[in-house]
């Protein structure tokens, strides 16, 4: 009790979480009297980050980099609304299947919206969309982009939790595609709510060249996932590879990334990432000290002693998230939960680590647009000039969503393990 209120007064005073988690660490020891512990916490520290897996992490976020350089963002826009028919609402469906494309590439919501907004919600606008609803539409397409692979929730959890994270983006595909259609059902409904206008008819010769342009931004996510599922290299190998075709496109085909973006572009994934990493490193040393001091372990008694239930754990499980997606952002959030109720919930409840991990990463990305924290809410506010109360009412349907999707992942494990199985 006494170092969860040091943790909460170290946060209400403005410490970073890593340094918070640093110090709840030592704040433990000091109370359990494991002195011997100290040898060993900057050993912890760096072995944090002895994870060939967290490579993937800094690779994303350059190949997301050259990405918004480069022009591609656009043309996957330009693609999806090509693949699209005349059909009434056809710019808010044209919106979130360009979310998708581009959430197979990013997996970074803020970087999504961020990109979204500038590309989807003046075009929208354009055509008659009410700009709040333009705005939201495009801030809940971003929820897309922790699930869909790649992802950088789906790294992070991978290497807290030690398991493959080539398969743990496989997990994701079936739920996000679940999600993407759970989406598509919300906007038909604000279509007949708010009056959407239907897409122009748009000629064939104008369809089949924006296909064409977007032809090489869309091999980028169709190399990514391909690679992976083919077992043809890891998520590591995948992004170095996707990073570098991007950067190969920008430059030599649509010629919008220029020689003098490269440096600027490595110093942000440098920056970005270093920031990630010792939160990461952080984590490790928070998670060996609980798990020394047997904290899972008194969790779990905790836990059993209220339900013998796998179904109720992880309903009740999913209101702490939710709770906690309030008031802190996912990769926090996830460093704080994994080390605590992983074990718990596979070697008490028998509950598999990917639908574990998949559940836990959409119930997190639901938090990035609820307020008081919802970074996700706030930028896209931000960049559609939107008042964050009013957008996070428009969203809401959207949230309603994706917690029934979550429910259908608790209740039916095989959409986040059939695929996994099937490939294993």
């Amino acid at each position: 009790m006494m170092a969860g209120g040091s943790f909460l007064l170290l946060l209400a005073i403005g410490v970073p979480i890593a340094f918070a988690l640093l110090l709840l660490a030592l704040i433990i020891i000091a109370l359990g009297g494991n002195f011997v512990l100290l040898q060993s916490y900057p050993q912890q520290l760096f072995g944090g980050l002895e994870n060939y897996g967290l490579l993937a992490l800094p690779l994303f976020i350059l190949l997301g980099e050259f990405m918004n350089s480069g022009g591609i963002g656009r043309r996957l826009m330009a693609l999806a609304l090509a693949l699209l028919g005349p059909v009434k609402g056809g710019l808010a469906y044209v919106n979130l299947m360009a979310n998708m494309l581009m959430a197979s590439i990013l997996g970074s919501t803020v970087a999504q919206i961020t990109i979204m907004s500038r590309l989807a919600v003046p075009e929208m606008e354009k055509a008659g969309y009410p700009r709040d609803v333009s705005v939201a539409i495009t801030a809940a397409g971003g929820m897309l982009a922790p699930i869909i692979p790649p992802s950088m929730m789906f790294i992070i959890f991978g290497v807290i939790a030690q398991i493959p994270i080539g398969d743990l983006f496989i997990a994701g595909i079936v739920p996000g595609l679940i999600l993407f259609a759970a989406f598509i059902g919300v906007i038909a409904w604000l279509g007949r709510r708010h009056g959407f206008p239907r897409t122009e008819p748009m000629p064939f010769r104008a369809r089949l060249h924006s296909a064409v342009d977007a032809l090489p931004a869309a091999l980028i996510p169709a190399v990514i996932i391909g690679t992976i599922l083919g077992g043809i290299a890891t998520p590591t190998e995948a992004a170095a590879i996707a990073s570098l075709m991007a950067a190969a496109i920008g430059l030599g085909i649509y010629r919008e990334l220029k020689l003098s973006d490269i440096w600027p572009a490595f110093a942000r994934s440098a920056a970005s990432s270093a920031l990630v990493l010792f939160l990461i490193a952080a984590a490790q040393v928070f998670s060996w000290v609980i798990t020394f001091e047997n904290v899972p372990a008194q969790v779990a008694a905790a836990l059993q002693a209220m339900t013998s239930s796998p179904i109720v754990f992880l309903l009740l499980l999913n209101l702490l998230l939710i709770f906690l997606g309030m008031v802190t952002d996912p990769i926090p959030a996830i460093i704080l939960i994994v080390p605590v109720f992983l074990p718990v919930a596979t070697q008490v409840y028998g509950i598999d680590v990917f639908q574990f991990g998949v559940i836990v990463c959409l119930n997190l990305t639901a938090g990035l647009l609820t307020p008081p924290v919802g970074t996700g809410l706030f930028t896209a506010a931000l960049m559609g000039e939107v008042r964050a109360e009013r957008l996070a009412r428009l969203i809401l349907p959207f949230f309603l969503a994706v917690l029934l999707v979550i429910v259908a992942l608790i209740l039916f494990p095989v959409l986040s393990l059939g695929l996994v199985e099937a490939m294993g």
